[in-house]
């Protein structure tokens, strides 16, 4: 018999930022299964309106403008989804930000910033949703890290970023398994959304010559990886991570 991803249904997801382009894409895929879906985004209109489009799928929806740099308004929207729906089965850790440029002129905030966005707002919503999980004793949390944490030039904020959350989930699989809760990563590649479309055309086409499938990846690429993790099908996977990117090498 085809598996239909049953276990997903009604299943609580929280993915932050959410609001649009990749982790968009996932909410839209967990709601195709039936799932309940939290959307939160840096910008409460963004989110409301995401929250909007995808209840007309027939999912109830939540949205919270969330930064998940401040831990007091993680907890706060963990407490509140809790409350109301009474569980959270998955995590999506999807929310982070670039701030490029080379390291010689990179000033301390653009470092920062990064880090506190990207793998300290991973801490901070883990933490918090653990703390929910571990008395379900199940649950699932899916990281985005992404190829640059194998070293970009002129990313070396994002990059690091991006590897402490391959460290941080390897860690977390094994400390966490004994209570029923799986921890895994996705490392995206070149993915096109609103972006990646920013990119000059020149560049744009060298970088896609690199992939070895010759053509971007797509949100949904992601979504289906993530849907996959988040599943009954990988009930025995915990601390990897798995590379979506058409080809390209990363570590």
């Amino acid at each position: 018999m085809k598996y239909q991803f049953e276990d997903l249904k009604d299943a609580v997801v929280i993915i932050t930022g959410s609001g649009r382009g990749i982790g968009k894409g996932i909410a839209e895929v967990f709601a195709d299964y039936g799932s309940k879906i939290v959307i939160t985004d840096i910008d409460a209109d963004t989110a409301k309106a995401t929250a909007a489009e995808i209840a007309q799928k027939g999912v109830e929806t939540l949205s919270y403008i969330c930064d998940v740099s401040k831990y007091d308004q993680v907890e706060a929207m963990v407490a509140d989804v809790a409350a109301k729906w009474g569980k959270i089965d998955i995590l999506v850790n999807n929310a982070g930000i670039t701030m490029d440029g080379m390291f010689l002129r990179m000033k301390p905030e653009q470092w920062q910033k990064v880090i506190d966005i990207n793998l300290t707002g991973t801490y901070n919503c883990t933490s918090a949703v653990v703390q929910v999980m571990r008395k379900a004793k199940k649950g699932a949390i899916i990281n985005i890290s992404s190829i640059a944490a194998g070293g970009n030039p002129g990313q070396a904020n994002y990059s690091a970023s991006k590897a402490g959350v391959i460290g941080f989930t390897k860690a977390l699989g094994k400390e966490l398994a004994p209570m029923g809760i799986r921890v895994n990563a996705i490392a995206p590649g070149f993915i096109q959304t609103a972006m990646t479309d920013k990119i000059p055309e020149k560049l744009r086409e060298q970088m896609l010559q690199a992939i070895p499938m010759k053509r971007p990846g797509q949100p949904e690429d992601i979504a289906k990886a993530i849907l996959f993790l988040a599943s009954g099908l990988a009930s025995y996977i915990t601390a990897q991570v798995i590379d979506v990117n058409g080809g390209l090498s990363s570590l």
